[in-house]
């Protein structure tokens, strides 16, 4: 079997602002209701999610639009290595955007690359059109495709092996575990023999984490629900990677980062992990 390289990585300075997102994680009065509704037709919350993620996280990019995830300009910093092209290669580098969003990921890096051809694909209709109105939308750098990479097979998009990069950015924690290991078969078959995904995800111990268990919002180990409905992963290194190394990658380098980010108005400190 292949081995094909992993990068993993995070941000610490996604911490910074990140605490929007765990005020956003309030009470949800429907939840219960809704949570007692599901158990009755599937037989775990998991399936229930998993199979309404399309809703929940089109009903997201409705509301928020691209105002909730900031442009991650960072990447150039930290990955620019991955992006930039090869000198002794006359070929275009392709990346592809696993769960797009709005684009916040894509339309910085081909700012900054002018080379470099995206593929990129979302869970979300809302999402995916928001991409293709997107200012800086070119149907020449950007392929922007629905896509449920927990069911979709990608080689009806993509030519098998033709992909040098691969992002997923707080992508991965939202689908149940028990679908992880089929993404990253899924993404392999496009991906070259000699290329890399980079990876970047909530941790384990994070600050978000732990209101959500106090709120009782838990489907299973380490995999939590929101009150509108879309999920939460909390990886371990050790889960990361062994997940990883059972389909085949090798991981090059894995990283976690910690930030206290102190709440003067409720007077609090949270510790955010990724």
């Amino acid at each position: 079997m292949t081995v094909v390289p992993l990068a993993i990585a995070v941000d610490p300075r996604y911490c910074r602002w990140r605490h929007q997102f765990s005020l956003f994680i309030s009470h949800d009065p429907w939840f219960r209701p809704m949570a007692i509704q599901a158990a009755r037709k599937y037989p775990n919350l998991a399936e229930y999610y998993q199979k309404n993620a399309t809703k929940f996280w089109d009903n997201f990019y409705k509301r928020h639009k691209n105002k909730f995830f900031k442009d991650r300009h960072y990447l150039e910093k930290d990955w620019g290595q991955y992006f930039s092209d090869d000198a002794n290669s006359a070929n275009v580098k392709v990346l592809l955007e696993v769960g797009c969003g709005a684009g916040n990921t894509i339309f910085p890096l081909i700012a900054a690359y002018p080379e470099l051809y995206v593929q990129a694909c979302d869970i979300s209709p809302h999402a995916i059109a928001l991409v293709k109105s997107h200012a800086e939308f070119k149907e020449d750098r950007v392929n922007a495709f629905l896509c449920d990479v927990t069911v979709d097979n990608l080689l009806e998009r993509i030519n098998p092996s033709s992909v040098d990069v691969i992002t997923m950015i707080f992508m991965l924690s939202a689908v149940s575990p028990h679908k992880m290991p089929s993404i990253l078969q899924n993404i392999k078959r496009v991906l070259k023999p000699d290329g890399y995904v980079l990876l970047r995800d909530y941790a384990i111990g994070d600050f978000a984490q732990v209101k959500l268990e106090n709120k009782n919002q838990m489907i299973s180990e380490g995999f939590y629900v929101r009150g509108d409905g879309t999920c939460s992963f909390y990886f371990s290194e050790d889960f990361l990677s062994t997940l990883f190394f059972q389909a085949g990658f090798n991981t090059v380098d894995i990283s976690t980062y910690c930030k206290q980010i102190k709440n003067s108005h409720k007077n609090i400190t949270m510790d955010r992990y990724v």
